[in-house]
């Protein structure tokens, strides 16, 4: 079987690469399987990895779905469960980032969107293109993207399949960071390991909470903020240690 993902873990990270680089990486049902695949090894391992990077492999990150599949009919055979591959990306409880250069278009994009974090380089271009083609999203654009950028934006690039280049990508919000291309993959992997220095806990807690509360009133969201985060974590009184210890260390130095 073709790696159409790959998996590296390294110093509590892990990065996924979108494999078939031929087709700049469009997405079809192997693709989705092996992700999720990946997916769950990452959740098996638990506190081991403490951030998620995803990436394409060659000269963009994925032109979207397979437009094959789209023809030949197996977009509606396996709509459902490439839909749930994206939630269980976004339900991971640690940081995902995609990592995203030369495209993002479509289906792509709606897998970007379920990543935390989106950096790309200068040259990338973003795009939803369902309408170019006749369709419709069936993996969370109309949900995901709007909360992104607001619904008129979202609108916008939904109703006119327009390119949107990197700057203005970080503009309105799509994205998070445009790096140089060069630099890219150095600059994404050296936050994704600062975010793995710290409390995985914290990170969790955080994220379900924003998860959850996400539509909310703000007094409904402060009350379940009170009601449901623990304040202190299960690594606090450990990580406290390794600090007075080092500070205790550096001043006998002195």
């Amino acid at each position: 079987m073709n790696e159409t993902v790959l998996v590296e873990f390294y110093s509590r990270v892990c990065r996924l690469t979108l494999n078939r680089p031929t087709v700049l990486n469009a997405l079809n049902h192997e693709v989705f399987s092996q992700l999720l695949a990946a997916i769950e090894s990452i959740a098996a391992k638990g506190d081991d990895v403490g951030c998620v990077i995803l990436s394409g492999s060659g000269k963009a990150f994925s032109s979207g779905h397979d437009l094959n599949d789209i023809s030949s009919g197996e977009e509606a055979q396996h709509a459902d469960f490439e839909a749930s591959v994206l939630e269980a990306l976004a339900s991971l409880p640690l940081p995902v980032i995609a990592q995203v250069h030369g495209y993002c278009f479509t289906g792509a994009l709606e897998l970007a969107l379920a990543a935390d974090l989106i950096f790309v380089d200068c040259d990338t271009k973003l795009a939803d293109t369902h309408s170019k083609w006749g369709l419709s999203p069936i993996w969370g654009m109309t949900q995901r993207l709007p909360r992104r950028i607001g619904a008129a934006r979202a609108k916008d690039m939904m109703f006119s399949s327009r390119l949107v280049p990197a700057d203005e990508a970080l503009q309105i919000g799509l994205v998070d960071r445009v790096c140089p291309v060069i630099s890219l993959a150095d600059e994404t992997a050296e936050y994704a390991r600062k975010l793995a220095e710290n409390s995985a806990h914290s990170h969790q807690i955080c994220k379900s909470i924003i998860e959850a509360t996400d539509g909310f009133r703000i007094y409904d969201g402060l009350n379940y903020e009170y009601k449901n985060s623990p304040g202190t974590c299960s690594d606090m009184a450990e990580r406290l240690a390794v600090f007075q210890e080092k500070a205790a260390a550096k001043k006998a130095t002195r």
